[in-house]
């Protein structure tokens, strides 16, 4: 059975699921009814990041130009331009112990793409939340919703998964950003 978290909460991943090597992590959320006249793309994006909380290389940036990191233990499966239907909207593969060792943290991200020329925010999206699945058996092992507390911010960090004591543990952090993705860019110590 899935854990359920609220904003804040950490939750041991691996120590609580013994042999949990290889995860689905899946995004999703819904548009509320919007007549701006543009399409409403959000994109999902996996900063991978050392002990000082900074990507060391554009490499450790994984979002929809750029599909693997972490020598290849992290994809990103691919944009969903619409985020139609039910389901994870947007879903990246993690396989734990392939994850380098220099990788403390593993940090996603929700962004809307072109928000600020579309006059786009996260005030117009529901049912936003984040899911933890066991590949192997395609069990949800953790599930954090987001909730309605976002209006005027174009970009969330949702959470992120960090090592502790040898072991994976997840923070449901649920984070709203204005400046959308170049702001999460800069501050995850990459050059935009």
């Amino acid at each position: 059975m899935a854990i359920s978290l609220s904003k804040g909460q950490k939750v041991d991943l691996t120590k609580g699921n013994p042999g949990l090597t290889n995860i689905v992590v899946g995004l999703g959320w819904d548009t509320n009814k919007y007549d701006g006249g543009q399409d409403f793309d959000l994109d999902s994006s996996v900063f991978l990041l050392d002990a000082a909380g900074k990507c060391s290389s554009e490499q450790d940036f994984v979002f929809f130009n750029n599909l693997q990191g972490g020598a290849g233990s992290v994809v990103h499966t691919g944009d969903n331009l619409t985020g139609e239907g039910d389901g994870d909207d947007e879903v990246i593969k993690i396989d734990l112990p392939g994850v380098p060792a220099s990788i403390e943290k593993i940090a996603f991200t929700i962004t809307i793409h072109d928000a600020e020329a579309r006059g786009q925010n996260f005030g117009q999206v529901s049912n936003s939340y984040v899911r933890i699945v066991d590949a192997a058996t395609n069990t949800e092992v953790i599930r954090y919703d987001l909730g309605e507390d976002f209006s005027i911010e174009t970009a969330i960090v949702v959470g992120e998964l960090y090592r502790h004591g040898g072991e994976w543990k997840f923070n449901a952090i649920g984070s709203g950003y204005q400046g959308g993705l170049a702001s999460l860019v800069r501050d995850y110590g990459l050059q935009v």
